[in-house]
């Protein structure tokens, strides 16, 4: 910790009722889906779908069974090792029969001692389970082992099911939710505090890092998106940390952009950072005020009972209005579900080198017909572009009995610095 650093504190952790929870809410699903077990691994997919079951990250395999006690299964006795380690420190694990060894076999084994080889088997992974991972996520190998294994039993998709339930958060989840919004309200802070003329885009990198790491918590991929410049209108990761390719050294009249994905067990409290160094083109001044508003209807929108759809259509009508169009979601669930694009004003393209680009985007709706409940978060993210300018803010929100919750503060506006 450096001179004048706050120090950090600590977050609140997840207690065996949460674990009993989930298992008992996941258990009715299945047993109105007609499921024995249901088998879930992070498979290295982005929501480290396996950690919803053990509150932990383990490249391991979780065997969900209906009427015994789940199986956790790790490739590497390192991973196992871990467990112990908190198990020493007082931290219970969520899952007490562990055992070496991971992929499609040791899965049918596990079944099979259960007495499932004709059983009706849920997996998790076969349907879309985060952005880019639209086809699924599970390995060929690992579902060709387990169907030659148990050439009997019938396998089904839970997916949906699956990351549906995850999306309605009960008290203690939400707790570690706002305290990952926080740690992002921290990492904005310092992302506003370094970024100014003559800066490298890595340091702003790193020190925004830092102080998500400084409080404990992670980041989930793609951790840190980050752009700079005039009119950059590309997103994702600085293209520095992608290929040999030098840091942009930030300008006055940049507008430095990031999305921040911080994850704290398990609960991604993403925000959208914009810093402005001042002074900037009127264009920009123009773009904020248009996403400002669409951030504002999308506040008026939330409540629970209302469709998702309805949401997209209110941050939409301020970019309609405003001849603006939208490269990137105006919003989207916390965890994967629903997610809302906009074609509003795309003609503006022609003649663009975003023309060729965006001629094959087919920007709509993801599962409007979602209807909100309290518990469920969204991520409002409005996005306002004129030509290849591009302006974009937001933070997440929670859906409560009165309508919307902001989680976060910095990030809903354009912070602007000399």
């Amino acid at each position: 910790m450096t001179a004048g650093e706050r120090p950090p504190e600590l977050g609140p952790h997840l207690t065996l009722a949460e674990r009993d929870r989930r298992y008992a809410g996941l258990r009715a699903l299945m047993e109105h889906q007609g499921f024995d077990a249901i088998v879930v691994g992070s498979f290295q997919g982005r929501e480290r779908l396996e950690s919803y079951l053990i509150d932990d990250f383990l490249d391991s395999i979780v065997v969900l069974l209906a009427r015994s006690d789940p199986v956790l299964l790790a490739f590497g006795g390192s991973r196992i090792s871990r467990i112990r380690e908190s198990e020493r420190r007082g931290f219970a694990p969520w899952v007490g029969d562990v055992r070496l060894g991971a992929g499609g076999g040791r899965v049918a084994d596990v079944l099979k001692e259960r007495g499932l080889e004709r059983g009706h088997v849920g997996l998790v992974g076969f349907g879309p389970t985060a952005p880019g991972e639209m086809e699924g996520l599970l390995p060929l190998g690992f579902h060709t082992n387990l169907v030659k294994a148990l050439p009997d039993a019938t396998l089904g998709d839970f997916t949906l099911a699956f990351t549906d339930f995850m999306l309605v958060r009960s008290a203690e989840e939400i707790a570690l939710l706002r305290f990952a919004a926080r740690v992002s309200e921290e990492a904005c802070r310092v992302m506003m505090d370094v970024s100014r003329p003559g800066v490298s885009e890595a340091l702003v990198y790193a020190e925004t890092v830092r102080e998500i790491h400084r409080w404990g918590c992670d980041l989930r991929y793609p951790f840190l998106s980050l752009q700079s410049g005039r009119d950059n209108i590309a997103w994702g990761a600085p293209r520095w940390s992608l290929r040999a390719e030098p840091p942009r050294t930030l300008e006055t009249g940049d507008l430095v952009q990031a999305e921040i994905h911080t994850v704290y067990g398990g609960q991604e409290g993403q925000v959208q950072m914009s810093v402005a160094l001042d002074p900037v083109d009127d264009v920009v001044r123009r773009l904020e005020d248009v996403a400002r508003a669409s951030y504002e209807a999308g506040l008026a929108a939330v409540k629970p009972g209302v469709s998702f759809t309805s949401v997209v259509e209110a941050m939409e009508r301020p970019l309609a209005a405003a001849g603006c169009w939208s490269k990137t979601p105006l919003l989207h669930t916390l965890s994967f579900g629903s997610t809302g694009f906009t074609s509003v004003n795309r003609e503006q393209l022609k003649g663009t080198r975003e023309e060729a680009i965006e001629g094959d985007a087919r920007p709509g709706i993801r599962r409007g017909e979602l209807v909100l409940r309290e518990g469920m978060g969204l991520e409002l993210e409005p996005n306002a572009c004129l030509g290849m300018v591009r302006v974009n803010i937001g933070a997440g929100v929670l859906v409560t009995s009165r309508g919307a919750a902001e989680l976060n503060i910095l990030p809903t506006r354009v912070r602007h610095v000399r």
